[in-house]
């Protein structure tokens, strides 16, 4: 009985079909992890994949900064907008909804950018190539088979039949091979493609990050002219980062707190002078703020006023003086001039 004989791909189209499973085991192993990192929650990420197979739009919802945002307003606004906890709170609040919308558009640049062109492979060129692969396959059979056909030939016309089968079967497989060969000499553009969607991911990471940057930063600013009393116990650690080289903690100069290391009871040597004295002073307005009464004066962010202090106020107040207007302001709402 004879054994029915193997046809051997050539190494060439071997390397290009190994190297073919291997970007899409990787691309597929990519794609998930990717999607874990951009939707850590699996029941969001199997929801958000019902709607896209349904052709459907996603349904809009808060992300988990956007929600803690909305919570520290409401915060801010039951304890007081006029006290600093208030305000603080407040501040916290819309920084954390811009982090949220940062969030929002790197997961949209990163879809995409990045898991749409490695979807866009799995589902398009990779299922074609499989495809192809598939029929090479059975036209490889029928070569084996037309192969066996022929060294069990013995009558003169059966070999000559089982001759004219071989040789349209060699041809169909040289003809399927080709074409194989072709679409995985394509994975290289595939692999360039996907370095450029690599580089849009970085890119859109680098953006992200800088602006969460910038948004703390910008915090740190506004919650740095709030009174001592409410000065981070992470000073220290902030000033041991600041000195080794890492991100500084910006303070505003000449703003209503105390300096870094000044015990919680003390306030800063500006607001000290200007009690001390009783006399006027010039400060500029950090936020808008609206009156709560009407011994309380509105301000407008970046407008001079004229402050001063009167024997026996709340430390957390000052008189301000705009024009012919004059009331109650908040202190951590004022930068002192010189």
């Amino acid at each position: 009985m004879c054994a029915t004989e193997k046809t051997e791909l050539d190494a060439h189209l071997e390397n290009l079909l190994m190297k073919a499973e291997a970007t899409k085991h990787w691309t597929e192993k990519v794609m998930r992890q990717t999607e874990v990192l951009l939707q850590p929650n699996p029941n969001v990420r199997m929801e958000e994949f019902l709607y896209e197979k349904l052709d459907r739009k996603v349904p809009t919802r808060a992300n988990n900064h956007e929600l803690l945002g909305e919570c520290l307003i409401d915060a801010g606004h039951e304890v007081g907008p006029g006290t600093a906890y208030g305000s603080a709170l407040i501040k916290c609040g819309e920084t954390e909804k811009q982090l949220g919308g940062a969030e929002k558009e790197f997961i949209q640049a990163s879809a995409i950018n990045f898991l749409t062109p490695f979807r866009s492979f799995i589902d398009g060129d990779y299922k074609t190539i499989s495809k192809e692969r598939k029929l090479l396959q059975n036209k490889r059979l029928d070569l084996d088979a037309a192969k066996t056909r022929l060294k069990k030939a013995r009558a003169a016309e059966a070999r000559s039949a089982a001759e004219s089968e071989l040789r349209i079967s060699q041809s169909e497989f040289d003809r399927q091979a080709e074409i194989t060969r072709l679409l995985l000499e394509g994975i290289s553009s595939t692999h360039a493609h996907h370095l450029r969607c690599l580089n849009d991911f970085v890119d859109a990471q680098a953006t992200y990050y800088a602006q969460c940057y910038q948004y703390m930063v910008n915090l740190q600013k506004q919650l740095g002219s709030f009174p001592s009393t409410f000065v981070s116990n992470n000073n220290q650690v902030s000033a041991g980062l600041s000195a080794g080289g890492s991100v500084p903690t910006p303070v505003a100069a000449g703003t209503l707190r105390a300096g870094a290391g000044m015990g919680c009871a003390q306030v800063s040597p500006a607001l000290s002078e200007l009690r001390a004295s009783c006399g006027p002073r010039r400060a500029r307005v950090l936020y808008d703020y609206d009156a709560a009464g009407s011994s309380e004066l509105s301000l407008l962010a970046d407008e001079v006023i004229t402050v001063s202090s009167m024997p026996g106020m709340d430390s957390d107040w000052l008189i301000g003086e705009r024009r012919h207007q004059k009331g109650k302001v908040p202190i951590t709402y004022l930068e002192l001039l010189n």
